[in-house]
């Protein structure tokens, strides 16, 4: 029986873009009607990508400011977007769409109206103790307070909690996950989500060993980029592909080394992904539950100031997969952990997870759970 099913996004980085449309990619080769609720850049990458797209407000806006979260500035600016609008335009795009289920990644206004029109939902997070983004500012700790206990009461209300991670005890995000009693049985582990299944990607033609960096060479992450090419100057053995984003002047960075191609844009990662030994990337857990879906181990070298980042990396080199890295690391500090790590360090652990990805299936997972919430109402 085919369902109409709403997906909700949350825009703020394309993390929860690509698990979403792996979501709804599966949703749709399952012959169901999938439309989601988008802004910003997400929507339009979608929509690149096949999707049905529907504009909504922007929930929250994160700032930051040298590589540090700015919660104060993150708030006014949140604050500016409007939330009791951004519900009612939410809620007639429910009223109009009359889905049988929906599915909200890290988007609470789109939960919200789900509940208020008894619409089965699934929340999508990897992250579920956000009160310590204030409890970390004494000026915002009551913000904190209530924040917890909005949180709580929507873990409580959901009819299930989605987790796009390994199950315990190999789960990454495990420092970030905090939930009461009564809404534990309501979460369900996933695994992976990548946008891409590895049995269906072509690996790119690349010279071994190999190192994918996506660090990008702007702002606060220019000098970690930097590093990176001394890095691989001073090991032609080992080959590296930098992704540095689009306008980036190559004359502001050192010389490129013959074993470093620099690209500033790939508009589909994966074929790299498959064929490198190495992932250097920031703490984003999409980027994380990509690699290892892939059998690729990480070097994380994630925001200061954004603790879920950086209890990702944590995680990551907790379970064997990686490890985290300080913005403070030298070029030959960050050779070593290169080394080791296509020397092999990690590859008995990430072939491990890369297994259990396969066998998990996290895209189809995710359909079936969707889909018994929804016929379980009809």
């Amino acid at each position: 029986m085919s369902l109409k099913i709403l997906i909700f996004v949350c825009g703020e980085g394309l993390g929860h873009t690509g698990r979403c449309l792996a979501a709804g990619r599966e949703l749709s080769r399952a012959g169901h009607e999938v439309t989601c609720g988008a802004y910003g850049y997400s929507s339009q990458f979608l929509a690149e990508h096949g999707m049905n797209v529907r504009e909504v407000p922007a929930e929250i806006r994160l700032v930051g400011e040298k590589g540090s979260l700015n919660l104060g500035k993150s708030i006014k600016e949140s604050i500016k977007l409007g939330q009791v609008p951004g519900l009612f335009n939410v809620q007639k795009l429910v009223d109009e769409e009359k889905p049988d289920v929906i599915l909200s990644d890290s988007y609470y206004l789109g939960t919200i109206a789900a509940l208020r029109r008894k619409i089965p939902v699934a929340l999508m997070v990897n992250q579920s103790n956000m009160e310590i983004f204030f409890q970390e500012n004494y000026l915002f700790q009551g913000l904190g307070v209530i924040a917890k206990e909005f949180y709580n009461g929507i873990f409580k209300r959901v009819d299930r909690t989605i987790i796009p991670d390994y199950p315990q005890p190999n789960t990454i995000c495990d420092l970030n996950l905090n939930f009461e009693d009564d809404s534990t049985s309501k979460v369900e582990y996933t695994g992976p989500l990548p946008a891409r299944n590895y049995g269906d990607v072509i690996a790119q033609n690349l010279p071994r060993p190999h190192v994918l960096s996506l660090i990008g060479g702007f702002g606060y992450r220019a000098p970690i980029f930097r590093r990176i090419i001394e890095a691989a100057s001073m090991d032609s053995n080992i080959n590296y592909t930098l992704l540095s984003g689009p306008g980036l002047d190559k004359e502001e960075l050192p010389p490129l080394p013959d074993n470093a191609e620099l690209l500033p844009f790939i508009p589909d990662q994966f074929p790299y992904l498959k064929s490198c030994d190495l992932a250097i990337a920031p703490g984003g857990h999409t980027t994380m539950m990509e690699a290892l879906a892939y059998g690729v181990p990480m070097l994380s070298f994630p925001d200061r100031g954004h603790s879920e980042q950086q209890n990702n990396a944590e995680g990551l080199e907790a379970k064997g997969c990686g490890k985290q890295m300080d913005y403070k690391a030298s070029a030959s500090e960050i050779l070593e952990s290169v080394r080791e790590a296509v020397n092999g360090k990690y590859r008995d652990k990430t072939e491990q997870m890369k297994k259990l990805a396969g066998e998990i299936n996290g895209p189809e997972k995710l359909r079936k759970i969707l889909e018994d919430l929804a016929y379980q109402r009809l």
